[in-house]
């Protein structure tokens, strides 16, 4: 038996978010830049409030600053945009606050638009929420934010991508429907990456998402987290985690991966943190190692850490 859910409302194509009637009187969660960018200027929204200071990794604090500040507004929605930590900020709050949910991705590689999963940091740790309700409403996804994006930034989004739909191919949580989008959105975004047609890595950031988000990512989240930990992008951690983890796992993925890393050209990751103390973080993550295909025990936990 298995459940698929998604935002009941998902737009895709480019000029979308231009185009969106947005509700009146919402709340814009978003980072630094987005108005000198031209971000809200082009959605055209109207009578709105903005949060613009949310940070990288973003922390639960930033979330119940923003709840605080605006408790007794009565907005008629929250709108995420910019970025996964932008994104599962907007959907953590309008969540608690409940509002409707309307996420804008301007990066293409956390499916956040159509999971219901926030990560936000607690204790300084990454930490996963995953809740129905935190699901959005409306996922207003346009390409053309694209277009200006960083290569820094591209190729970060992207092996988050990579890594999201290959490590929930995997995953036991899987099914013929979640498997079947995993595997088309991995197909897209190699062919993106590998021939650098970017354009295309909206698409395939957004079948990702809609394919791990009714499933679950693996071992190669868990183990990257400790990384991200110690300031490394999520995606920069991945890079390397989600490799050697598909190797572990015997992983059909496995040279794939590790050929789109090469192409990228990521440089090598090192964990200062004391391998038993990283290990004993890596083995609590049950939501990701429960899910893994292979068991996953201290010692091997260690040894993959020993090959990053």
């Amino acid at each position: 038996m298995w459940k698929i859910i998604q935002p009941p409302s998902i737009h895709f194509g480019s000029g979308v978010a231009c185009n969106y009637h947005y509700l009146p009187n919402s709340l814009v969660i978003t980072s630094k830049g987005a108005i000198s960018r031209g971000w809200i200027e082009y959605l055209k929204i109207k009578n709105f409030a903005i949060f613009d200071r949310v940070e990288p990794n973003p922390s639960i604090e930033t979330a119940e600053k923003i709840i605080s500040q605006f408790k007794n507004e009565k907005f008629s929605s929250v709108i995420g945009l910019g970025g996964g930590s932008s994104l599962d900020v907007a959907k953590f709050t309008a969540f608690k606050m409940r509002k409707k949910k309307i996420m804008i991705p301007t990066t293409f590689g956390s499916g956040s638009e159509v999971t219901s999963i926030s990560v936000l940091n607690v204790d300084r740790k990454k930490t996963s929420f995953h809740n129905e309700k935190i699901l959005a409403d409306v996922a207003v996804v346009d390409p053309i934010f694209i277009e200006d994006t960083p290569m820094e930034v591209i190729k970060n989004s992207a092996i988050d991508a990579c890594a999201q739909c290959s490590e929930a191919y995997d995953s036991k949580l899987g099914n013929y429907y979640t498997k079947f989008l995993c595997d088309k959105a991995f197909n897209i975004l190699e062919y993106a990456i590998m021939n650098e047609k970017y354009e295309n890595l909206p698409l395939g950031s957004l079948i990702a998402g809609l394919g791990f988000g009714n499933c679950s990512t693996t071992l190669g989240h868990a183990l990257s987290y400790v990384f991200s930990n110690e300031g490394y992008n999520h995606g920069h951690a991945l890079a390397f985690t989600t490799f050697a983890a598909h190797k572990f796992n015997l992983s059909a993925y496995a040279e794939r991966f590790g050929k789109i890393v090469k192409k990228l050209g990521f440089k090598k990751i090192q964990l200062n943190q004391n391998l038993d103390d990283a290990a004993e973080i890596i083995l609590s993550d049950r939501k990701h190692l429960d899910n893994n295909p292979k068991i996953i025990t201290r010692k091997s936990i260690i040894d993959l850490l020993r090959t990053i």
